[in-house]
């Protein structure tokens, strides 16, 4: 690998630790899976909702990438079913796609969730429906790799380009959004424009969604120009339009 790319991995994995809070370091079995209170009750909130969160990756994962899932409730539902890949249960030679009843806003082991689009009222059932064919069609289903994928991100990836009307765009610290298999030539994960990817190592993507993005090594590098935002692998998006703050939308998970 060139030296220049090498320093400058180095300096956003610097970057990243003085800007962001670190991953929470704790144990699974006590690390907070509680609400985060980001998510509307169903008791009360009679529509349909889709969410899809994000949340730093458990333990030393954090520090690199994020885990993302999506939570639906159609109209009238009691409680949210939440879609996402989890990878210890490919151990049990289980498919790794859970679909369940679940909190759609706990904490993923200790680390805040945020939320990274929304979608209420009328044809969002229409688009629940297709989210649940796409989870159920995974194609990885028996197969997880942290890196470079197929993971968790790669799963939400696979559902938002069956389901472009969500225009999803993953932050670049989803690792594994760009890992296509074969072929490698795609849809960009917001399923608008076109990607290809070598298995999810090295890769390009024009969208007007995303913006255009480079992938290395599973890490992405990008410039989106609505709003005029540069995208780094560790920090996330960094807001350079004259209407927002420099650095205004780096967060806890971007």
């Amino acid at each position: 690998m060139p030296k220049s790319t090498v320093t400058l991995f180095l300096f956003c994995f610097l970057l990243q630790a003085l800007v962001h809070n670190p991953a929470h370091a704790q144990y699974w079995w006590n690390a907070s899976r509680e609400s985060a209170g980001l998510a509307p009750d169903p008791a009360t909130t009679p529509e349909a909702i889709i969410q899809v969160y994000g949340a730093k990756a458990y333990s030393w994962r954090g520090y690199f990438g994020i885990h993302t899932w999506i939570a639906v409730k159609p109209t009238q539902a009691k409680n949210y079913t939440v879609y996402e890949v989890i990878g210890w249960l490919q151990r049990r030679k289980m498919s790794v796609v859970s679909i369940h009843s679940d909190g759609p806003d706990r904490y993923w082991y200790g680390n805040l969730p945020q939320v990274l689009l929304e979608k209420r009222g009328d044809n969002v059932d229409a688009l629940i429906e297709k989210i649940d064919q796409a989870a159920r069609s995974y194609p990885y289903s028996h197969h997880y790799r942290i890196w470079p994928g197929p993971n968790s991100n790669t799963f939400i990836a696979w559902i938002s380009r069956a389901v472009p009307e969500l225009e999803l765009d993953l932050p670049p610290t989803a690792i594994g959004k760009d890992y296509l298999g074969w072929p490698f030539i795609s849809q960009a994960p917001s399923g608008h424009g076109g990607q290809f990817s070598i298995f999810g190592l090295f890769g390009a993507l024009v969208s007007p969604v995303e913006g255009f993005e480079v992938n290395l090594l599973g890490l992405a590098f990008g410039l989106d120009p609505n709003p005029l935002t540069i995208k780094l692998p560790f920090i996330g998006r960094i807001n350079l339009s004259p209407i927002a703050p420099a650095f205004s939308s780096m967060n806890h998970i971007q």
